[in-house]
């Protein structure tokens, strides 16, 4: 019996000492794979930097930047849907609105590209014909909700009050101007850029953005500034908060 058992231990000796070989071989590979990800990353994190982003990666978000707006046509729509899809999306980001606020005293004001200034009510804006639309919200931390939206389209609101003019960007900002964002002219004028004051049928609630919000569905969230205290028309590409921290400043999809 001893003779019959003896080979049967050397194989499992073998496999063991195989077993043991691989995975000191694999421990090494991961480890060298480790340290050569966090030289990687050393090398990439001391790059010179351009508004707070290492200079690859903001080749990278440049290079997003030229294809979003390529991409972009005034004749293109973001998808609609069934207004039974509608969901409530969650409260995301309070930048801008930390002061509290009255809503009957609120306005919205607009600096034309004179620097002239002009002050517009909610039911200023209610008087412009109404749009509804179901559109996708796209985060741009991955996830996405169907909102039904009502409000009036901006490009209305600019010509009933003969604002238009050339200026190629506008500057929107909260009232506190603690949030601003940075729209192109065309991606302004665009069809499905509103000013949002309902959403799923009921008007905006403070965490949401009341009185007044912007809705631009080609373009991911952080466009999407709640409480618009004003639009100032620029010559120059104007300030945006996100793309200060890192991100593109198109921020189309």
């Amino acid at each position: 019996m001893e003779n019959a058992e003896t080979p049967k231990k050397s194989t499992d000796a073998a496999v063991e000492a195989e077993a043991a070989r691989r995975s000191r071989r694999a421990f090494i590979g991961w480890g060298l794979a480790g340290l050569a990800g966090l030289s990687g990353w050393g090398w990439l994190v001391s790059r010179p930097g351009e508004g707070g982003v290492p200079g690859p990666l903001r080749r990278v978000l440049e290079l997003n930047e030229k294809v979003s707006s390529a991409y972009f046509r005034e004749t293109r729509l973001a998808p609609e849907f069934a207004r039974s899809r509608a969901t409530t999306p969650r409260v995301n980001g309070k930048y801008g609105l930390e002061d509290e606020l009255d809503p009957a005293t609120w306005r919205l004001r607009v600096q034309n590209a004179d620097g002239q200034t002009r002050e517009f009510t909610l039911a200023d804006i209610r008087r412009l014909p109404k749009i509804d639309m179901v559109t996708e919200l796209k985060c741009i931390e991955g996830w996405s909700v169907i909102v039904h939206w009502a409000g009036a389209r901006l490009v209305d609101f600019l010509t009933q009050n003969q604002l238009t003019n050339s200026a190629p960007y506008l500057l929107l900002q909260t009232p506190n101007e603690k949030y601003y964002v940075g729209l192109d002219r065309k991606s302004a004028l665009h069809s499905q850029t509103l000013l949002c004051y309902e959403m799923n049928g009921r008007p905006l609630t403070p965490a949401h953005g009341a009185p007044l919000r912007l809705v631009t569905p080609l373009k991911y969230g952080i466009k999407h500034l709640k409480r618009l205290g004003s639009i100032a028309f620029t010559q120059e590409r104007p300030k945006d908060f996100w793309a200060e921290r890192g991100y593109d400043w198109d921020s189309g999809h």
